[in-house]
């Protein structure tokens, strides 16, 4: 049984003043529902009493309370009010910006010889990907920004705005400051896949930002050229010291040759040396004539006769002249340095000849190979290729005010969402 005692004041209305008898005789019947029940079953009858239903009060108009009130405070606070000032800023204070367009990419182009185009292999060019991610780190590097603001005073082109505190700079701003800043106004789109760099550049003149979109081309075109240069210094490096060295080692060479003719006051020793073979092999012969001549005056003449001993005479002399000639070349019998020293230079000779042959040698192979380096790194140039030169806005396209305004919005209402969730979860567990 319900009690009218549990029923709260403000539910008592016209409606509970009628529904409260109706349960009280819902009460009342089932009290007799009951004994009549027990009367039936005592006497044996087959008759049960319906069960009682309770009918709840409906409810009356809702009143606002103190925390609806913060609730709609806190709505206008967090959500309405950085909405309200967020396009106020943008629609009244924030100046117009320019945006200007350049894409570029670095190409490599390779040169193939006659006979690889004649074979059929050629590839005319190709992308550096290394080349291309260092570009891309380098324009939004400290270096580039100084460079630009060096060329263009990106501090007095980014402040005109004096009333623009959010999207202006400071003229008197660090380097620091000004590469953050570089950052929001240099948008970089790369795709990895093509290698293909899009730059897009805001500023409050068209003028100006096409200008510094030129001046990020020219900077980053130096830059790859350096990188070009460098690579090709690299290729031809370990040729140029060979050449330098095979160089080196032919002076010596010819050096040493110049040095031992001062020295022995001989141009060509084995000149010299076929001039005394010469005259060698023409003393030999004349004392073959002699030895024959002397045989026949000894089988013609008696004994005593003065042309044997003229003859004998003459074989004497030209045997003395053969035995000097043999000791300047050094094959005579005797160990004496004298009879040494001619075959001693001949010998220097011959070793300094072959060292400056080698020498030579060895230059003319370096040289084919600095010259195939260089011609290998000159076939493989590196460039920037603009495919998009840098363009001049007509109208100003940012900053997109709806698109902001809408942002602050969404951000606000999610933080004002988020606030409220965590107010209510910590008031439920008190």
């Amino acid at each position: 049984m319900q009690d009218d005692s549990n029923n709260p004041p403000e539910n008592q209305g016209q409606d509970g003043q009628e529904q409260r008898p109706a349960l009280r005789q819902g009460a009342g019947a089932n009290r007799q529902g009951q004994g009549g029940g027990q009367g039936v079953r005592r006497g044996g009858g087959q008759q049960q009493a319906p069960r009682p239903v309770y009918v709840k009060p409906t409810a009356t108009r809702a009143r606002p309370r103190r925390r609806h009130i913060l609730l709609w405070f806190s709505l206008i606070w967090m959500v309405l009010g950085p909405t309200a000032v967020a396009g106020w800023y943008l629609y009244t204070v924030a100046d117009r910006q320019y945006a200007s367009t350049v894409g570029f990419a670095v190409r490599k182009e390779e040169i193939n010889s006659p006979v690889e185009l004649l074979g059929g292999i050629t590839q005319l060019s190709g992308s550096a990907s290394s080349d291309t991610d260092i570009l891309y780190e380098f324009i939004q590097s400290q270096e580039l920004v100084a460079k630009v603001d060096a060329a263009l005073d990106l501090r007095t082109m980014y402040s005109k705005p004096d009333y623009d505190p959010v999207f202006a700079v400071n003229p008197d701003s660090s380097i620091e400051v000004l590469v953050d800043y570089w950052n929001r106004v240099v948008k970089i789109f790369y795709d990895s896949r093509t290698q293909l760099i899009e730059l897009r550049v805001t500023a409050f003149d068209p003028d100006d930002a096409q200008a510094v979109g030129q001046e990020i081309f020219d900077q980053s075109s130096r830059m790859i050229n350096e990188l070009s240069a460098i690579a090709r210094e690299d290729a031809t490096r370990y040729a140029r010291e060979e050449l330098d060295r095979a160089v080196e080692r032919l002076k010596q060479a010819r050096q040493a040759v110049t040095l031992f003719r001062t020295t022995n006051q001989l141009v060509d020793p084995n000149a010299d040396l076929q001039g005394q073979m010469g005259v060698l092999n023409s003393l030999q012969q004349q004392q073959a004539e002699a030895l024959i001549e002397l045989d026949l005056l000894r089988d013609n003449t008696r004994e005593g006769d003065p042309r044997i001993v003229q003859a004998q005479r003459r074989i004497e002399v030209i045997a003395d002249r053969i035995e000097q000639e043999r000791n300047k070349l050094g094959i005579g019998g005797d160990d004496g340095p004298a009879r040494q020293s001619f075959a001693t230079l001949v010998g220097e000779y011959e070793r300094l000849v072959v060292d400056r042959e080698f020498a030579e040698q060895a230059y003319t192979a370096a040289l084919s190979a600095f010259d195939a380096a260089l011609s290998e790194a000159q076939r493989q140039s590196r460039y920037l290729a603009a495919y998009i030169k840098p363009t001049k806005a007509d109208q100003a396209r940012y900053p997109q005010r709806m698109l902001l305004t809408g942002l602050v919005a969404l951000f606000s209402f999610l933080a004002w969402a988020i606030v409220l969730l965590v107010y209510y979860s910590v008031r439920d567990r008190r």
